[in-house]
């Protein structure tokens, strides 16, 4: 994590999942807190609506399903729990990578990958990045062990951004994948605990003009992300299985990026979230394939 934190972060959440206390926001400006809300049913007798009364009297009214930001306080527990610092020595980082290999035996990749962080982690090295976080993936994507993909996750996501966008890349991938994989398991703190880390590098550019170019660009890059779907679609039609799943693991990789950013204008997280569970099904699918 940033040694300094901003104030506050915004995050999104459903409608009829706000709950008092927590702020919306509106346009840039957040509202006051949220006191009492009520689902009111159309005439079929299906959820239609949320009306919610601010701590101020405000009345509100917003549809069923609808994304809306929430204003809060950044996760005090971010530092200690949820992002953690680089292993040092006494932890020993290889005996997290031997858990997940021991775990897996039968798995030539992960053996592969388990094999070459045993001789050593250097963090300034973008491949010994990579390999950190190919091992959490194959864990997560393939094997479905979300607890050791977490584990290897965070042997790379205490390291800060540093200006290095090329070793950058994988850390904030493992911190993408760190966020989903505790998202799944309910702990909300702490996955937007890893989402806020992820942005590390969003503000990086300290030239005002330059700073501004890339700001359009990210925001390009998020309202109008690559989803790969003509190569899917390509490869799919060719009955190329392995080229098929290479592509969806790029497309899983960008929709997982795109939540850890609080989904975008054209991406709501409650899509997000729908698009990354059926890629995982077709990547696994594929996977059984091979």
């Amino acid at each position: 994590m940033p040694e300094s934190q901003p104030e506050s972060y915004t995050f999104r959440v459903n409608a009829e999942l706000l709950e008092p206390g927590q702020i919306p926001v509106h346009e840039s400006a957040p509202l006051a807190p949220v006191k009492d809300s009520t689902v009111k049913d159309d005439d079929f007798g299906t959820p239609a609506l949320v009306n919610l009364i601010l701590e101020d009297g405000m009345a509100l009214s917003l549809a069923y399903g609808s994304s809306v930001r929430v204003q809060a306080p950044p996760p005090v527990s971010a530092p200690a729990d949820a992002v953690r610092l680089v292993p040092h020595e006494e932890e020993n980082y290889a005996a997290i990578v031997e858990a997940a290999a021991q775990a897996h035996p039968d798995d030539v990749r992960v053996q592969e990958v388990a094999s070459r962080l045993g001789r050593g982690l250097n963090v300034k090295s973008g491949s010994n990045l990579r390999d950190v976080r190919d091992l959490a993936h194959m864990l997560y994507v393939n094997l479905s062990d979300a607890e050791n993909a977490l584990q290897v996750c965070n042997i790379i996501t205490g390291l800060p951004f540093d200006g290095n966008f090329g070793r950058w890349n994988w850390i904030q991938s493992a911190l993408a994948l760190a966020a989903r994989i505790t998202h799944e398991a309910g702990d909300q703190e702490t996955s937007a605990a890893y989402a806020q880390a992820v942005r590390a590098g969003d503000t990086a550019e300290t030239d005002p003009l330059k700073a501004k170019l890339a700001a359009e660009l990210l925001q390009r890059q998020l309202n109008q992300p690559n989803l790969y779907d003509r190569e899917i679609h390509r490869a799919s039609d060719s009955g190329d299985d392995r080229g098929e799943r290479d592509w969806r693991v790029l497309r899983l990789d960008a929709l997982l990026y795109l939540r850890a950013h609080g989904g975008s204008q054209t991406l709501s997280e409650h899509e997000l979230d729908r698009r990354i569970r059926n890629e995982l099904i077709a990547v696994r699918g594929l996977n059984q394939d091979l």
